[in-house]
């Protein structure tokens, strides 16, 4: 054998060794931070209010609605909101989380109808919405049907603003009526 090829084994070999105490070095670093005690953080309850900030817009209240409407319809079919909201995303989500959960299209229309209230509710007792607008709103949900309630819950900033631009003129009235 040549020189030359005994000393590309024994590079190889070095580069071989380096690599493996480099993979050591790096498993002893992750376990001496905690890695081999890490546990995924608890989702909240969605039975348990979420304290709302202070909105200043029909924007912000509608990001704060949609939580509060997901977190109510979780709490009614005991799922965590995350898995409310995943199932919301689209009709076969919708479909799968159904069938998983054994609940049929009246349990989850009723669901979403009581999150729908406890977001108004929820929006009217941090001040974020006057009882003169959460009234005709607590109407519309108690009749709403299931594909119109879910876009209320995913998508309350667009209906808000196309009930600022519905409103026109008689939106600034409105926005009296926010704190």
């Amino acid at each position: 054998m040549s020189p030359g090829a005994e000393n590309g084994r024994w590079r190889a070999r070095i580069l071989v060794g380096g690599s493996l105490l480099a993979t050591l070095a790096l498993i002893g670093v992750y376990l001496a931070a905690g890695g081999a005690s890490y546990t995924p953080e608890k989702t909240q309850d969605p039975c348990n209010p979420r304290p709302w900030s202070n909105p200043q817009s029909l924007g912000e209240i509608a990001d704060q609605f949609s939580v509060s409407a997901l977190d109510g319809a979780a709490c009614q079919l005991g799922v965590s909101r995350e898995t409310m909201a995943r199932a919301l995303a689209s009709t076969a989500a919708r479909e799968r989380f159904a069938k998983r959960y054994g609940i049929d299209d009246a349990k989850l229309t009723k669901a979403i109808r009581a999150g729908l209230l406890r977001a108004i509710d929820d929006s009217e007792n941090a001040g974020a919405l006057s009882p003169l607008i959460g009234a005709p709103l607590r109407a519309t949900v108690e009749n709403i049907p299931l594909d119109q309630a879910i876009e209320l819950v995913k998508n309350a900033k667009s209906a808000f603003s196309n009930l600022q631009n519905f409103l026109g003129p008689a939106g600034a009235l409105i926005e009296e009526f926010l704190p």
